[in-house]
């Protein structure tokens, strides 16, 4: 007896001490950015604090199928809404669908798109840099046209947050995920004070050393931001632009712009990669790795947060600054010298 009592004592104190452990480090486990959270590093570490612009809710509109006047494909950096509020306050009318929904720009994609009702010229194809090979090469074989119906597509976009509190209490993760994540913060904090620290690599996260890193990012931990651990430092090979060629010729009667975003790691680590220039003199595409990394030599804050793999506000306005000048450049139908 006296045994189980003791044996129900000490569970009792190993229960309560993990408990205490569990809720001291509980507000760790609250994360904003996919990178922290992917990697379980501390948002107060690697969360943005320069506030963004405001988006007004009323450019988040999405266009119906017979009054757009620009269609938007793209992945997570268009689905939001957010670069396309550029070319509606121009007063262009834009429908934006996702990949999962379009699924493939297959052989008979003019002749469908015009059935859904769409009577505008442009459209604008943008996938993330990571993604390239495995949606062009998959469309090559497609023959018909078989989409994934989604609601989502016509539902309202919220205008992104401007600002968040770092040090707000959450309560609503999970303990053993908030330990985690202080057992990084404390290798993190230890690793990176050392002179040589260059890179750590954490669940799938690459922490990597930024020049002039405070000048680039608002973070707490200014000197080092996140990247995706998956991100090459390749560059893009000739027959990811061959695979382009071939989509795009697909694509009779309409003006496509092509809209590759650069990785995160491309524009702050590797940015000498030549993709976009060899793809800028093949097909109507924009150089957004280009356009980012002005930015960045202008020390413009925050382009990519250092808790996302995405652009920030002001990097998706940059976007669709550049996205509706090029628009512009081609509202005709006309190609740029050297295209076919």
């Amino acid at each position: 007896m006296k045994h189980a009592r003791f044996f129900s004592v000490l569970v009792f104190i190993i229960a309560a001490f993990y408990g205490a452990v569990g809720f001291y480090f509980l507000p760790l486990a609250s994360y904003h950015g996919d990178l922290t959270r992917i990697g379980m590093l501390p948002e107060p570490l690697f969360g943005w604090t320069k506030p963004q612009p405001g988006i007004d809710p009323a450019l988040l509109q999405q266009s119906s199928w017979q009054d757009a006047e620009v269609l938007v494909i793209g992945d997570s950096f268009s689905e939001p809404g957010i670069w396309q509020t550029v070319l509606i306050g121009h007063g262009l009318r834009v429908r934006t669908e996702h990949w999962d929904h379009i699924r493939d720009i297959c052989e008979d994609f003019p002749n469908w798109l015009r059935a859904q009702g769409f009577k505008g010229k442009h459209v604008v194809i943008e996938a993330v840099e990571r993604d390239v090979r495995s949606y062009f090469a998959r469309a090559l074989s497609c023959k018909k046209m078989a989409i994934r119906h989604r609601l989502v597509e016509n539902q309202p976009r919220k205008p992104p947050v401007t600002a968040f509190d770092h040090d707000t209490v959450d309560l609503s993760g999970k303990m053993s995920v908030g330990i985690k994540t202080g057992i990084n913060m404390f290798w993190y904090n230890r690793l990176s004070a050392r002179q040589d620290f260059s890179i750590w690599l954490r669940e799938g996260v690459r922490v990597a050393r930024v020049q002039q890193g405070c000048d680039l990012f608002s973070h707490r931990s200014c000197r080092d931001a996140l990247f995706l651990g998956e991100d090459s430092d390749q560059d893009l090979g000739e027959d990811i632009i061959s695979n382009m060629e071939i989509i795009d010729a697909r694509l009779s009667g309409l003006t496509a712009i092509w809209v590759i975003v650069p990785n995160k790691s491309t524009a702050y680590l590797y940015p000498d990669k030549q993709f976009w220039d060899r793809l800028g003199q093949r097909l109507r595409s924009v150089n957004l790795l280009k356009t980012i990394r002005l930015a960045i030599i202008g020390k413009n804050v925050d382009v990519y947060p250092a808790n996302e793999t995405h652009l920030s506000t002001s990097g998706y306005l940059l976007m669709g600054e550049e996205i509706y000048r090029n628009i512009l450049r081609w509202q005709d139908g006309s190609t740029n010298a050297g295209i076919r």
